[in-house]
């Protein structure tokens, strides 16, 4: 099947949940930081350039702290600018956190991930956040384990910190929406990596994603969901609608990386922590509010935490998070895609 066109533009997975705005050209830039708030000022969102800005501030403080300080400054940046996208897009909120410790620990004072909790509450940012993006998740609270076992971007870490666990994500290859002239129903297509085929990682795909039928090569997949399109040519306003709605709707189970090049997992059904209906954005924001707490509070159990056998996994969120959900927020506030310049995917 040919690949869908907007705007004489291959149409491939798109990094905004909400508002993706298909057909543009990526944005190449070194400072996601100046871009949007570039963009802020010409959209006249004063209030949002206000929020970014101060989130701007909190990460340039971060910079160079040690691991055991960073949260809380990280926290106060991701908070910000979570404020500026849910306050561009009109979305009223409470100005508290949203979220609070949940006690999982009971009589036992063993420290460890699984028993360190988090419960998101029914008004603040991060509920605001939750309910913009459309997250379905019926559980309010959840353990740091099965936060990080929920977020690509320390994915390898965790699996790697927990030897018998199966990857919760597994990458795909030439992810494209495909159309089909027949029947005039546009869908997703991509190859799971050839470290993943078989029939064994095809049933551990979500329901949403199934082994293609007309390809029978252990690698080819689609999605269930289709978009209704005119033709070939997505380019008109309603078109753009449907495909934006396909999308929208894989997103809890496709998930990317952010670099050089972006990177995009199936998130699959394996045994291990819960599969959580969040996003990462969420999730990364409800993690940074945990350590930032126990960093002011609870110095002595962060150094606990960090001398004990997960530390790698606990240092590496802290390293690795902000630039990733920096990039996703960007994306979301914009509708538009960021990537580095001068780097050209090889082929």
């Amino acid at each position: 099947m040919p690949t869908l066109r907007i705007n004489n533009r291959d149409v491939k997975p798109h990094k905004a949940t909400v508002s993706p705005n298909l057909g543009a050209r990526t944005v190449l830039t070194n400072s996601h930081w100046e871009y949007v708030a570039l963009w802020l000022r010409r959209a006249k969102k004063s209030n949002a350039l206000f929020y970014w800005e101060q989130a701007h501030s909190f990460f340039t403080a971060s910079q160079g702290m040690p691991v055991q300080s960073a949260p809380l400054l990280l926290y106060y940046t991701f908070m910000n600018a979570t404020k500026a996208l849910l306050s561009a897009k009109g979305v009223v909120f409470d100005e508290h956190h949203g979220v609070r410790a949940h006690n999982m620990r009971g009589s036992s004072r063993r420290i460890a991930l699984s028993n360190e909790g988090v419960r998101i509450m029914q008004k603040g940012i991060a509920p605001a956040l939750s309910q913009y993006l459309g997250e379905l998740e019926a559980s309010p609270h959840h353990s740091l384990e099965e936060i990080f076992f929920n977020l690509p971007c320390i994915h390898r870490t965790f699996c790697l910190s927990y030897a018998n666990q199966r990857d919760l994500f597994v990458p795909l290859t030439d992810c494209e929406i495909r159309f089909d002239a027949s029947t005039g129903a546009a869908y997703f297509s991509a190859l799971l990596s050839k470290d993943f085929t078989g029939s064994a990682h095809m049933r551990r795909l979500p329901p949403s994603l199934i082994a293609d039928p007309t390809v029978n090569d252990g690698r080819t997949i689609r999605s269930v969901a289709t978009a209704i399109v005119t033709g070939i040519d997505a380019s008109s306003a309603a078109d753009k609608t449907a495909v934006a709605g396909l999308l929208r709707g894989l997103r809890p189970d496709i998930n990317y990386l952010a670099g050089a090049q972006t990177l995009w997992y199936a998130k699959c059904v394996v045994p291990g922590p819960s599969r959580l209906k969040r996003s990462p954005l969420t999730l990364t924001l409800l993690a940074m509010h945990r350590l930032s707490e126990i960093c002011r509070y609870r110095p002595i159990e962060l150094a606990s935490f960090l001398n004990g056998q997960k530390n790698w996994l606990l240092t590496e969120f802290v390293r690795m998070s902000p630039a990733q959900f920096l990039d996703e927020l960007a994306a979301e506030l914009t509708g538009q895609q960021f990537m580095f310049p001068n780097v050209r995917p090889s082929s």
